[in-house]
């Protein structure tokens, strides 16, 4: 059924670039948790936390990640990093 109002054809367009937009960042989110949960050296582990954790918070902060699924895995990186510290 093709869109006939202006408005669902923008709409449409808008939805296609922010689903592209999306797909990025959760790429980018998903290779940041596998770096940091696949190393093992105390140091760059904490590098890795840091910059995964500022990507967390800004996913959530725009939307793209619900927050209660952000604190989940921010809690499951610092329970790798107290595992490796130890």
């Amino acid at each position: 059924m093709p869109l006939r109002h202006k408005s669902a054809q923008k709409r449409a367009r808008q939805t296609v670039t922010r689903t592209e937009r999306n797909k990025k960042y959760k790429a980018l989110i998903k290779g940041a948790i596998k770096r940091t949960l696949s190393d093992t050296d105390k140091k760059s582990v904490e590098e890795q936390v840091k910059k995964t954790t500022q990507i967390l918070d800004r996913a959530s902060v725009k939307g793209i990640i619900h927050k209660n699924k952000v604190s989940r895995i921010k809690s499951k990186i610092s329970l790798h990093l107290n595992k490796i510290s130890k």
